[in-house]
């Protein structure tokens, strides 16, 4: 369920606003136009009742929650959750991830997320995309931005040229997460009744925007 990235989510807490600002050299093509990707989410963002996946320190949730909608947050890790929590006091922030989570009583009108749900397997995401279909009535939208490849050889090329500039931190979590490519992600969304967009944000970072039918 993405779990096992906790420890390293808990340790990244305190500075992770400081790397998405794009002090850590490295990763910062992944996180270029930060605050323009989240904007991107939020401006494809059915309200008013909207489901959070991976919230971290809340910078999306705040964009969300400054839009009038309502926030059910959702987040692994127990540090990040507090950051959150303190910034975005409005939000209903809980401890859950993309599959184990408690469903909000409230009707959902659009599930969100930022750079998070490379964190679960190809087969761990159409679990949560299928249950996502049954949250969701027609019209729903879900709207993820995270690092996506237009296919396996365009992900081993990014990996290539992350160890050509000395990246060995990206290229190592390139090599070990589990980034999806396009053709992987449309399938899972035709799987379970969604009409499905991609649009490239940055280098990394795509848009996905799937719609229940």
């Amino acid at each position: 369920m993405g779990r096992e990235f906790i420890d390293l989510f808990n340790g990244w807490a305190a500075s992770y606003d400081k790397t998405v600002a794009g002090d850590d050299i490295e990763y910062r093509e992944v996180f270029k136009g930060y605050e323009a990707i989240l904007q991107a989410v939020v401006a494809k963002t059915n309200g008013p009742n909207v489901l959070e996946f991976g919230v971290g320190t809340g910078n999306l949730t705040r964009k969300l929650i400054n839009e009038g909608h309502q926030v059910f947050g959702i987040e692994p890790s127990m540090e990040m959750l507090k950051i959150g929590q303190l910034k975005v006091p409005e939000a209903k922030i809980q401890e859950g991830d993309f599959i184990d989570f408690t469903v909000p009583a409230e009707s959902i009108h659009s599930i969100v997320s930022s750079y998070a749900f490379h964190h679960l397997t190809d087969e761990e995401k159409e679990e949560a995309i299928e249950k996502y279909s049954k949250l969701l009535a027609p019209g729903g939208v879900i709207v993820f931005a995270d690092t996506v490849f237009e296919s396996q050889k365009a992900k081993r090329h990014m990996i290539e040229k992350a160890i050509a500039s000395y990246f060995h931190n990206l290229a190592e979590d390139l090599s070990t997460e589990h980034y999806s490519d396009i053709p992987t992600l449309t399938r899972i969304c035709h799987n379970h009744g969604f009409e499905v967009m991609f649009e490239q944000l940055n280098p990394y970072v795509w848009l996905m925007v799937a719609k229940k039918k």
